[in-house]
């Protein structure tokens, strides 16, 4: 009988087949060697000899079965690949090994949950005693170098220590038959939820899948990384390298806009609403502030159509100086007004006619607007008395005669936020003068984006201002709905001469996004982008920690399910949080659990003229209760890059991410490395928990110091920004070895 057999696995056992394998392979070669000890032929002693030793073969491949299970129990093997070496499918996307998870994995759980088998979970005696001593004799002279030795995690080491990933290592341990785990690309466009709490591989996952989607070719990819992760740049950067898609990578970062892309959040839209809606949206809304974000949303979206019908690209500075005196916009949009209606000759003159009337004093003005110009006020009221005053300028007119103390108080909720967005070089960055020739650095939008195929690594710094990533992050997340929008409604070749259409069933561009923590940006417009942009194309994966952190941001838990219920794929590493550990747990159904019970009695003998004096009997017997898959507290006791995933419509498996192999990897251009040694100086958010020390990163990671002294700044002015502000032959210019 096989091992898998028997009704309950019993493999937290001494490996028994070891005894009987003896025998057989004993019994064997005493066939071969001396035939005539068993009264044998040579002839029938070889016959038997093969039938023994296939007997202790199959008994010893047992025997190892149990060992390897036992060992595995204790520690996983490593796993490991190159970037390279990370399968690229066309069909599939690539979660790493693992197993399909079932009842006989929750019974082989339970199993090790026993009293009597925790020998075989608890790491061996010896192995025990050396970590303690290895604390015990940290700062004696002779025993310190030793104890460096066993420290030591190398093969050949008998007691080095395990990997620090800490959890259960059993969870993955009930399965030895691994395999490759793959999802269907085409349940991508249902976007996928990755959580897990700090340092337990959610980046690592992020590489992984951004790895593939770079090299798959024909999409766009979105990378929104708002704390600063100096690994999954660089990582983004060499997979673009080795893909060849180099001059296609945007680099868009809040902490270093010197050298980084330039993106407008609000010069983009389908509705001229949008742009009051993204701003407004970074107001509180709750209580009394709900009445001044209306009026703060009424003001700007005054601004922008008044701007908009000007021809003027609308940015934040522009919103910003007109926040703070909408008269010059006034003035401006009555000319505009004017002279289409009346024509530029015609009003010139009679407007300074009532200018001058204003100045002598023959007209009068009101005591709220006594601080206007009288050119704004010669203005007004020869439109009226024109009537040529239309939607957008009696919107103006409204605004304008609002009493300036009481319209500061309306609007010193937007002021503020304005004044964060538009200080300092970061202003630069979103709101970018599109007529300066001398700046190299490009200016991209979501759509150029998705038509071009592009990469774009947006780093919002949100460590250094928190509250300035969260108004780009959310405006950036709110320009993509706008853009799904369109592309959903007219196609993606909208406005494209027919010559470049490729928006055909067979030919459809898709954008990849990968947001981490995403519950910093996620505003309303959020969950359209998830139920609606599939049609898009559009295929979103987010991660963050704690599910509470949704709920914290968008208010209540009715719109924090909403935006579960739009994931159809789910992937979650270790939580801290049972209610998010729940969100997995509550879709299993309830399996049955056997259970081995041992009874043993005595009976005496009623009999006196019997010669049994008692019986005793000793069973074993089966019990079975209903019992859930998967408990939370053992998602909150999963290793360090280890996962379980939901896939394709229910379907459990239990994953593990490989390490990364980074031997074969290139040095980086000197502007993004700067950026990388900052972020991993300031920030250290990455997942390195396979890491030693920061010396093996640093000496693992950087290229160097030679090809350091030899690198220069060369600007290249090209249509793409990649490495931090270079252009196309960057790495030539900057001596970069390929």
């Amino acid at each position: 009988m096989k091992l898998n057999d028997y009704p309950i696995d019993a493999w937290l056992r001494p490996p028994v087949e070891l005894y009987s394998a003896t025998v057989f392979l004993g019994s064997s070669l005493v066939c071969v060697l001396a035939p005539w000890s068993l009264m044998m032929s040579a002839e029938i002693g070889y016959t038997m000899a093969l039938i023994l030793g296939y007997m202790g073969y199959e008994r010893t491949q047992q025997a190892l079965w149990v060992l390897r299970y036992q060992r595995n129990i204790r520690r996983v093997p490593g796993f490991s690949l190159r970037p390279d070496q990370i399968p690229v499918s066309l069909k599939k996307m690539y979660l790493g090994l693992g197993f399909r998870w079932t009842q006989k994995h929750t019974q082989r759980l339970k199993d090790t949950q026993r009293p009597e088998v925790e020998a075989y979970i608890r790491p061996p005696p010896h192995i025990l005693w050396v970590r303690k001593k290895e604390v015990q004799w940290e700062h004696t002279p002779v025993m310190k170098a030793l104890m460096k030795i066993t420290a030591r995690p190398a093969w050949w080491n008998p007691v080095a220590p395990y990997p620090p990933v800490g959890g259960l290592p059993q969870l993955h341990a009930v399965e030895p038959n691994e395999e490759r785990v793959y999802s269907d690309l085409g349940e991508r466009v249902g976007h996928t939820l990755v959580l897990g709490t700090t340092r337990v591989g959610k980046t690592r996952l992020a590489e992984i899948l951004i790895t593939q989607d770079i090299h798959r070719g024909g999409n766009a990819v979105i990378v929104f990384d708002p704390k600063g992760d100096a690994e999954l740049l660089r990582r983004i950067y060499l997979e673009a390298k080795r893909a060849g898609r180099l001059d296609k990578l945007y680099v868009f970062h809040l902490g270093h806009p010197d050298i980084s892309a330039r993106y407008n959040p609000v010069g983009d839209f389908s509705r001229i609403t949008e742009v009051a809606s993204r701003i407004s949206r970074q107001l509180p809304g709750e209580g009394q502030s709900a009445a001044f974000r209306e009026f703060v949303w009424r003001y700007v979206n005054v601004i922008a159509k008044a701007a908009n019908a000007l021809g003027r690209r609308i940015d934040y500075d522009m919103i910003m100086m007109y926040g703070q005196d909408i008269e010059p916009l006034l003035i401006d949009y009555l000319e505009f007004v004017l002279t289409q209606k009346v024509g530029n000759e015609d009003w010139q003159a009679p407007v300074q006619t009532v200018k001058r009337m204003y100045e002598d004093g023959d007209l009068k003005v009101p005591r709220q607007m006594k601080d206007r110009s009288n050119q704004a006020h010669a203005l007004i009221k020869y439109a009226r008395d024109m009537d040529v005053i239309d939607l957008v300028a009696s919107a103006l007119l409204k605004t304008f005669e609002y009493d300036k103390s009481y319209f500061d108080k309306l609007v010193a909720s937007l002021l503020p936020l304005m004044e964060k967005l538009t200080t300092g070089a970061v202003a630069e960055l979103i709101s970018p003068n599109y007529l300066d020739a001398d700046d190299p650095r490009p200016i991209f939008d979501w759509k150029q984006v998705i038509t071009s195929e592009s990469i774009v690594y947006v780093g919002l710094d949100a460590l250094t201002d928190s509250e300035v990533a969260a108004a780009v992050g959310n405006s950036m997340f709110a320009d993509l709905t706008s853009q799904a929008g369109k592309i959903y409604k007219h196609g993606l070749d909208i406005g494209m001469p027919e010559n470049e259409m490729k928006n055909s069933p067979e030919n459809k561009t898709v954008t990849c996004i990968h947001a981490d923590e995403f519950n910093e940006l996620m505003g309303d417009e959020f969950i359209p982008l998830l139920n609606k942009a599939g049609g898009a194309n559009f295929q979103v994966t987010a991660y963050t920690q704690v599910w509470a952190d949704v709920e914290a941001r968008v208010g209540s838990k009715a719109k924090a399910s909403q935006v579960a219920g739009n994931f159809n794929t789910l992937i979650m590493l270790r939580v801290k949080d049972e209610e998010t550990a729940e969100m997995l747990t509550t879709q299993l159904p309830r399996v049955e659990i056997q259970t081995l019970m041992q009874v043993s009695g005595t009976n005496d003998s009623s009999d006196p003229g019997s010669d049994v004096d008692f019986t005793s009997r000793n069973e074993d017997r089966i019990s079975v209760t209903q019992e859930a898959m998967l408990e939370a507290n053992m998602i909150m006791a999963l290793p360090k890059g280890q996962a379980f995933a939901m896939l394709e419509g229910g379907n459990l498996w239990k994953i593990r991410m490989p390490l990364p192999d980074d031997s074969g990897d290139e040095g980086m251009p000197k502007e993004l490395q700067a950026i990388s040694n900052d972020m991993r100086q300031r920030y250290r958010t990455s997942d390195n928990w396979w890491q030693l020390s920061d010396e093996t990163t640093n000496n693992h990671y950087f290229i160097s110091p030679e090809k350091k002294e030899k690198q220069t700044f060369v600007p290249v002015k090209t249509r793409c920004l990649h490495s931090g502000g270079l252009g196309a032959d960057a790495d030539d210019a900057m001596g970069v070895d390929d």
